[in-house]
């Protein structure tokens, strides 16, 4: 089992999540993954630097730990081909250290280029279709698509590294997580659910499985379910919300019902390891191995310095 280190891009500078990433790997996680946004999910978070500007500099000043989007959407902001160039790019520049997460994405990051956003089916049938044309353009030379929704002209990577990047799709549902077994090398999850492992497994899956796991560490829980509530709330309003709102004023909007008692209910919280060891637990046991300490705390530094101290031994024993 690997543990990684979510870099929130919505929550920070891009300075300061590179600084994160440095400690990150001094602490002993074995990988990061950074959200690929255009908008934070709230105004209060502040941030939403170019995640693939981060993830240059990251490999630039780190040497061992992994890298991850977690996750890229390759079909409405951007074209599955430059997503296909940028991979592989920093695969050569990260020696190999890189995975790249894709999913069907959110009206959040994906309207402001003015093309709309699909259905559901729509953005199943475009994700199919962009990870058929990364493969083919990872294949080398000159390549060329013709598909229902997406489009390719005579296109080639001129740099492809020895070993191309494993691709994480992000599954919800059962369908989702065929396609990860069918065109991808592993399943993104943000739930600890045994049945998408179990589909992603039946349809042939064998690679890696990342999952986050909602955390907020501080000194005291209060402390840490309060930042949870003013910065993270948006994670409790279900999928079907996520992926549909357009701006963070609507995610503040539909958040404003969440209470301390409902992050208690989802996030590990307070100074004690236990209750993030529990945590963990329940994703180790639905058949994740890849598990994403995702933090919303009021201090990054802290929790990095309470895994490398506290957690880490115990996670790894489990």
């Amino acid at each position: 089992m690997k543990f990684g280190y979510k870099l929130s891009a919505e929550g920070f500078g891009p300075k300061e999540l590179i600084q994160q990433a440095v400690q990150a790997e001094q602490a002993g996680f074995d990988f990061v993954e950074i959200s690929d946004h255009y908008h934070p999910w709230l105004d209060i978070q502040g941030h939403s630097p170019f995640a693939w500007t981060v993830l240059g500099a990251i490999a630039a000043k780190t040497e061992r730990i992994g890298l991850a989007t977690g996750v890229t959407c390759p079909t409405v902001r951007y074209h599955p081909a430059i997503i296909a160039q940028a991979a592989a790019t920093l695969a050569i520049t990260s020696d190999n250290r890189f995975t790249l997460g894709l999913g069907s994405g959110e009206r959040l990051n994906e309207h402001v280029v003015g093309q709309g956003f699909p259905s559901v089916r729509g953005r199943q049938e475009r994700l199919r279709e962009a990870l058929e044309i990364i493969k083919l353009l990872w294949r080398g030379g000159y390549q060329s698509y013709e598909g229902r929704h997406l489009q390719l002209e005579d296109a080639r990577v001129f740099d492809l590294p020895d070993e191309l990047p494993v691709i994480a799709v992000a599954a919800g549902g059962r369908s989702a997580a065929t396609l990860a077994a069918e065109l991808a090398d592993g399943l993104f999850a943000t739930e600890p659910r045994s049945d998408l492992v179990e589909t992603y497994r039946g349809a042939g899956g064998a690679g890696p499985r990342y999952a986050e796991v909602p955390m907020a560490w501080a000194t005291t829980e209060e402390a840490g379910v309060r930042e949870a509530l003013k910065t993270t709330r948006w994670a409790l309003t279900g999928w079907k919300v996520m992926s549909e709102l357009p701006n963070p004023a609507n995610f503040e909007a539909a958040s404003q019902t969440v209470r301390e008692e409902d992050i208690r209910g989802q996030f590990a919280v307070g100074p004690d390891p236990e209750p993030y060891v529990e945590a963990v637990k329940e994703y180790a046991a639905a058949g994740f191995d890849h598990i994403v300490l995702m933090n919303a705390g009021p201090d990054p530094d802290g929790f990095i310095d309470f895994f490398h101290k506290d957690l880490a031994d115990k996670l790894r024993a489990l």
